[in-house]
């Protein structure tokens, strides 16, 4: 069974597998860049192969999450976000969540790591770019275009 879920944006989710939509695209190239590559480490989760390589994906995995959140954050704090504050509660959410699966990994079999990834990017974080980084795109646009070179 295919489960969809369908957001104020148009934008679809299939719960099924971790996979990039351009739905999820924010217009921002190096953050747009940043949620890809995570996308396709999730799904790179298959269930398949030793317990090393599988803990070493998902360190790989949160330690780019962690490293996207924290660019994220940089580049809000420049332009002055007034969300700024929240978002970092939201990101704060998903390290502890990633902490957890972390922790829970070395007794989960391979499959019910690879499931917990697939449920937590396709879940908590398609729906945190659909309906709270979408927020920022307009400012971050603007601090742009105000501040760029004049020729």
């Amino acid at each position: 069974m295919r489960v969809v879920t369908i957001f104020h944006t148009g934008a679809e989710l299939e719960t099924e597998k971790a996979e990039w939509s351009p739905s999820v695209e924010t217009g921002l190239p190096e953050i747009d860049r940043q949620h890809r590559q995570l996308f396709e480490l999730a799904a790179s989760f298959r269930g398949e192969g030793d317990q090393i390589r599988v803990m070493k994906t998902l360190a790989q995995l949160a330690d780019y999450a962690n490293t996207h959140l924290r660019d994220e954050e940089a580049m809000l704090r420049e332009i002055g976000y007034a969300g700024l504050a929240e978002h970092q509660r939201q990101h704060a959410q998903f390290r502890a969540m990633l902490r957890q699966l972390l922790d829970d990994a070395r007794k989960l079999s391979l499959d019910d790591i690879a499931s917990r990834i697939k449920d937590l990017i396709n879940g908590w974080f398609y729906r945190h770019i659909l309906t709270v980084d979408i927020e920022y795109v307009a400012q971050v646009k603007a601090y742009r275009e105000s501040t760029a070179p004049r020729h």
